[in-house]
This record gives structure tokens, sequence and C-alpha cells, in this order.
């Protein structure tokens, strides 16, 4: 049987995560957009071949589907969708007594989502799902008053939704990383009351629906089924100055109270904490041990950064040959190249969804929803 092509936007696309998850599901995206010029060249580089037409340019050299501004946008010359992808800032609203939510959103980066959606209903063609993504954090942002707005407003356009916690240290990467998800979907067109999230997957690959069933075990990972190979890696050993430097400073805030200060991971260890977009800056939330080897601990490559959050990155190989058969990095998944300086590399894959979460959700969202 033939898979059925459904239309996706990607917007706040970074790199392109959403637009790999929805891919892999038979998604075909026609309208994306990216204000950062160097996630930009990521993106391009990576889905031109995947999906050419989205990177049309007019007579005068301009993208006519590779949007870079999202406040300037018409809604009416972006294609009709089936589902809106978006990890959109969080941002806080100035919400006078709270009204029914899309009111509330003017100024924001969330209204130019709600906005055009608005507006593809206007015209006859609701988009049936919508697909976002944001920090944890939004959840109590601004004492829940965001989330609040948020949902009220998604209400007022008319979807159902749900929204919950993902791990992706669940889902078979070795990253410690939560984030908010919503799903809601247009009542009109899709006839569902509530959507099962998937909260992790079974060492056998099947998806787990429920909390509690996750202490039953999910895939194994180890911090080291992202390494390069070792000649490749202990370049990246930090200076004696920097490492007396992180020593230091946990010291001083532990004293402090305050408990910030490096992390440091072996290659055994089941997972790292979350990779941020600052690591390019000291890289002092994942430290590797080199401790065995006499060195100093030593931070991420670019390469492993990416794979961290579940990207296919050739790089130069794998220290052990073995992960790079594994559910992420087997060739049924597309390479992801880079081809941005280390610091830019660093600072996208920090700020990019975890890729084994997101095409879990889009699996269950075409089997739910579509």
């Amino acid at each position: 049987m033939r898979k059925k092509k459904y239309k996706f936007i990607d917007l706040f696309a970074g790199i392109g995560g959403f637009h790999t998850a929805m891919h892999s599901v038979g998604g075909k995206c026609v309208f994306a957009s990216e204000w950062d010029k160097n996630a930009r060249i990521s993106y391009e580089t990576n889905y031109s071949n995947i999906e050419p037409e989205l990177f049309k340019k007019d007579k005068d050299g301009n993208y006519l589907y590779f949007n870079e501004d999202i406040n300037d946008v018409i809604p009416a010359e972006v294609p009709d969708f089936d589902i809106c992808c978006g990890g959109f800032p969080c941002q806080p609203f100035s919400v006078a007594g709270l009204k029914r939510g899309f009111d509330d959103t003017r100024g924001t980066l969330f209204f130019n989502i709600a906005n055009l959606v608005k507006e593809k209903i206007k015209a006859g063609h609701p988009p049936r799902v919508l697909f976002l993504e944001n920090v944890r954090g939004l959840k109590n942002h601004d004492k829940g008053q965001t989330l609040k707005v948020i949902l009220a407003t998604l209400d007022e356009l008319g979807y159902r939704y749900s929204c919950e916690v993902l791990n992706a240290k669940y889902f078979g990467v070795p990253q410690n990383r939560e984030r908010l998800f919503i799903v809601a979907w247009y009542k009109d067109l899709v006839d569902v009351q509530s959507f099962k999230f998937p909260y992790g997957i079974a060492p056998d690959g099947s998806t787990i629906y429920g909390k509690d069933e996750l202490k039953n075990g999910t895939i194994p990972t180890k911090v080291s089924d992202v390494f390069e190979p070792k000649n490749v890696t202990v370049n990246y050993t930090i200076s004696d100055k920097m490492w007396e430097g992180h020593k230091k400073r946990k010291e001083r805030n532990k004293l402090m109270g305050k408990g910030f200060g490096f992390s440091l991971y072996k290659g055994e260890s089941a997972y790292t904490s979350t990779i941020s977009a600052r690591y390019w800056k000291d890289g002092s939330e994942i430290l590797i041990d080199q401790s065995e080897l006499g060195l100093n601990p030593r931070t991420l490559t670019p390469v492993e950064a990416g794979r961290l959050q579940g990207y296919r990155i050739l790089g130069n190989g794998w220290e052990y040959a073995e992960c790079s058969s594994n559910q992420n990095y087997n060739d049924s998944n597309p390479e992801f190249r880079i081809v941005v300086s280390k610091k830019e590399a660093y600072r996208q894959f920090g700020n990019s969804v975890a890729i084994p979460v997101i095409k879990r959700l889009a699996q269950e969202i075409v089997k739910q929803l579509l």
C-alpha cells in the first residue's frame, strides 16, 4: 500500500529536526521559516535533495517557500498544509484579565503561528494537526499563564489538544533532555477525543504508552554510543587552565549553595545532562572523563553533539563500530552533514529537538490523528 504524503510546514525550523521526523512518515515540506543565517545554510544543505521544491526562487533570486523572517509571512502565500510543526521561542504574554487567548498573543512569536492557522481556517483550509515543541519551563512560565494562553488560543481556533513533557533518554539517545510537546487537532476534521503520547521506546522497538511502564526498561544507551575514535577526540582535551577554572568555579558555587559547575561523564554512563546552545563556550555541562588515559577531561566533538540529539553524522566513524548500526545511526536514517563552524554546530545542536522523540511522535500523529 502506497504511503500517503502529508503536507507540512516547518516554522522556527532551526536545522530541520521536525523535517527529518515528518519525512520519515511520508511528509512533504511545502514551507519553512528560519531567520538564523547559519541554520539556514545547514537546513538547505541537508534537505535540498529531499525537498528541492522548498528552495525554489523567483526571477529575482528570492526564496518562494524558504522564508527568513516569520513576521513577513503572508498567510495567503503559504501553500495549504495538513500539519504545522514548530519549536517556537518561549515569551511572556501580556495577559489582561486572561481573555480567550488569541488577542493576548499579539506581539509574540506564537502569534505568528496562531494567526497563520486562523487565516488558513478562514480560507477554508484548516490544518488538521499542530505539532509544537518548547522547553519544559513553558509549563510554569509566568506562573503558568503563558501555557494557559497558548492552550486557550488553540481552543478558540477550534482545536483539541494534549501536552506532555517527554525525556529523550527514554527514546534511545544518551541524553537527559526534557521538552514540552503540544499536539493539537482540528475538531471538525479529526473526530478524536484524546492523543496518547509515547513516553519511550522499549528494547524491542515498541512504543511505551504509560509512564509506569518505563520502569520495565527502554532502549539501553551509553554515552560512548556517540563517540568518535580516540585519535580524533584527544584533540578536544581541555587545557590545564580551563580544567582548574572548572574545578574552582564548582567549589566556589558549592560554598555559595548554587550547585552550578561542570558535569563529568564516562563512556559507560547511561546518559549525559542536557546539551545547550552555549556548549561551545566551555563545554562545562558535558565533559568526558579521560582519567584512564592520564588526561584532563574533554568536550564532545561537534559530530558527537549532533549524535547526542539523534542525528546520523558519519564524521570520522565511531569508537565502537557497532554503534553505527543502532536505530539512530544505521543507514535507514538520512545522513546529516555539518557545514558550519564548530561554534555554530554546537549552537545548532544545542537548540535542536531530539530526533528519536519527534520521529516517534510523528508516527503516533499519523496513526492516531491522520
